[in-house]
């Protein structure tokens, strides 16, 4: 019971909010956490007037006690005839859950109906434990360390800009000539180059420069549209646009690099039937688009 009740205080960041959730008083939930805290040899939690804060310490512990709960979920699983049940947290960005998860979501949920997903949208690493992840689905070319990291599939890009601004600043022929043009970046990666594969699988890379950079790779494309620039997008996020005409692709000889996708969770051994289905899932559309 004290392992629950750990966990309901740094899911909700409150000891009263989990008295509430477990019909316990305050003063009991206080006495597991302090069991806890006994059993682990270390402050778990930092008590202020204003927050909890986890420890360190408290996030091993937190990682333990969440596994055991996975462990009991998929018992009860077992025992309800093998479907997976429970709750999933997942973490990715705004491209990633409108065009890799949404797809996957409408069949997934109505296969495993007791299955619950929580979808947080989060351009930036996120600690698996401190945020209560079970996933990260992650296009990286570095997932983050202390993280299982399965790759999933790539993501495809486009070079592209709108015919209005071609003609009004030409169309770059060669990866070098976009150093005299207007880029529209991806503010994720470090470092402000394009890398590209010429005809003989050669890596090409260009320094490239512009007014604007963005963290959501719709809104490049929004300013590409309206001829602000060239742009470096996912080829589903342009994929529309190219297709009628209001984006043109650039330099047919060199194709953009292709970036990993991954999911990224905390441990191989207990991972729970609901967790490996939503990455089998996952692959699968991605190995189809």
């Amino acid at each position: 019971m004290a392992a629950t009740v750990f966990n309901h205080i740094c899911d909700l960041g409150s000891m009263s909010a989990a008295a509430r959730a477990l019909g316990l008083s305050r003063p009991m939930v206080s006495r597991y956490l302090e069991e806890m805290e006994k059993w682990a040899g270390a402050r778990l939690i930092h008590r202020s007037s204003r927050r909890l804060t986890i420890t360190p310490a408290g996030e091993e512990v937190l990682l333990k006690t969440r596994t055991l709960a996975q462990l009991s979920q998929g018992i009860g699983a077992v025992a309800a005839g093998g479907m997976p049940c429970g709750t999933l947290r997942v973490a990715c960005a705004h491209f990633t859950a409108m065009h890799i998860l949404a797809p996957v979501l409408p069949a997934f949920l109505t296969r495993y109906p007791d299955l619950r997903i929580e979808v947080e949208i989060n351009n930036q690493p996120v600690s698996l434990v401190g945020e209560r992840i079970d996933l990260a689905i992650r296009i990286t070319d570095a997932p983050e360390p202390g993280t299982i990291a399965r790759r999933l599939g790539n993501c495809e890009s486009v070079l592209c800009a709108s015919p209005a601004y071609l003609k009004q600043h030409g169309t770059p022929q060669t990866p070098d000539d976009l150093t005299r043009h207007n880029c529209l970046y991806y503010s994720g990666f470090a470092g402000k180059s394009w890398r590209f594969l010429d005809a003989c699988g050669e890596a090409v890379s260009v320094a490239i420069k512009g007014n604007l950079s963005a963290g959501i790779s719709s809104l490049l494309g929004e300013a590409a549209l309206a001829g602000m620039g060239v742009a470096l997008i996912p080829e589903k996020e342009a994929r529309e646009g190219l297709t009628s005409g209001a984006l043109v692709p650039l330099l047919p000889g060199h194709k953009p690099r292709p970036l990993p996708v991954y999911g990224l969770y905390l441990s191989r051994a207990h991972q729970s039937a609901g967790l490996r289905l939503l990455l089998d899932a996952v692959k699968d559309i991605l190995s189809v688009n």
